[in-house]
């Protein structure tokens, strides 16, 4: 049983070391009241009542890996600011070793600030610079990220389209990791699917598939399959695992596919669900699972994340309490 092969994961003395590179970012909220309208200007008053700061982007995908109880180091770059040092803090109290994070004097950490009255978001706030990285700190970042690579038992690419990930870079780390016989899996941004070219997995979902294969709406199991050869002819990747929101996933290889029906009873928030699905997967094939048994338990998890409030978390004991209810 899946659940037996869980447990057993569970109870292994060295978990799996993931390295995630990405797009890093915070999200910072505001939270107040807003009872009357600015004389300046036909807005509201927000009367600020609370402030969080929450890990985003690539960070997201990192503390749902911790959180499955992975070794997680990550990759990436930062803005020599403020926000860079609050986010660093942030990523070693989660345990996360920040250790092949560079900064950029020339580029802002990323920050999206969410004004949100009520449970109304009024309006968000973003600091960003998505240039591409200078080549500089691109060959910085790869001869950091060389030793993190030969390490790590699994290699995810977390793609937010904020610059770090060009054509150039994509391609010699994916080259590194091949020549270290280290699988990659990419959760992908844009339409320049070929700079993904020769990773093992790359999970869009099925807007973003259908936008990078140029196709129209992706209606039925056909217009998937079709769309996915498109991509398997760009990539050359072994598998697409594509998420369709309320109806599950369905994972392809160039012959075959197998649809996994959603399990949540549920839905309240959508946030972070993708990069839920990321780790979970990256985890349990890192593990030692096959693409089958690691999207069936990342199915599970991104039904337990969707029924809380926010980006969310889960563990392998809820995983392994939502398969057996499921079964019930």
């Amino acid at each position: 049983m899946l659940t037996d092969k869980v447990r057993s994961i569970q109870k292994l003395q060295t978990p799996p070391a993931i390295l995630v590179i990405g797009d890093l970012m915070i999200d910072h909220y505001v939270w107040g009241d807003a009872t009357r309208l600015s004389p300046e200007a036909p807005v509201p008053i927000v009367n600020v009542k609370n402030e969080s700061t929450t890990l985003g982007g690539a960070a997201n995908v990192a503390q749902n890996l911790v959180a499955l109880g992975a070794r997680v180091t990550l990759g990436g770059v930062i803005g020599d600011d403020a926000f860079g040092i609050q986010l660093t803090e942030i990523l070693r109290n989660e345990g996360i070793a920040t250790n092949a994070i560079i900064k950029d004097s020339l580029r802002p950490t990323t920050v999206k600030t969410r004004i949100v009255v009520g449970s109304h978001q009024l309006v968000r706030v973003d600091r960003e610079v998505t240039d591409p990285v200078h080549s500089d700190l691109e060959d910085e970042l790869v001869n950091k990220l060389d030793q993190y690579i030969t390490e790590a038992d699994i290699v995810l690419f977390s793609d937010y389209g904020k610059g770090l990930f060009s054509s150039g870079l994509t391609q010699r780390l994916i080259r590194l990791a091949n020549d270290k016989q280290k699988k990659v899996i990419i959760d992908p941004k844009g339409l320049d699917y070929e700079k993904y070219k020769g990773a093992f997995m790359i999970k869009p979902n099925r807007k973003e598939l259908a936008e990078a294969a140029k196709t129209e709406k992706i209606k039925g199991i056909e217009d998937l399959q079709k769309a996915a050869k498109t991509i398997f002819g760009q990539t050359g990747v072994e598998y697409l695992v594509v998420t369709l929101s309320e109806e599950g996933m369905v994972i392809l290889d160039e012959l075959t596919y197998k649809l996994l029906p959603v399990k949540a009873t549920a839905v309240f928030d959508v946030t972070g669900a993708g990069d839920t699905v990321l780790a979970t997967i990256a985890y349990f094939i890192a593990s030692g699972l096959n693409i089958e048994e690691a999207c069936e338990l990342a199915n599970h998890a991104a039904a337990i994340v969707i029924r809380r409030i926010g980006s969310a978390t889960t563990t392998i004991n809820e995983i392994i309490e939502d398969i057996e209810k499921d079964k019930a």
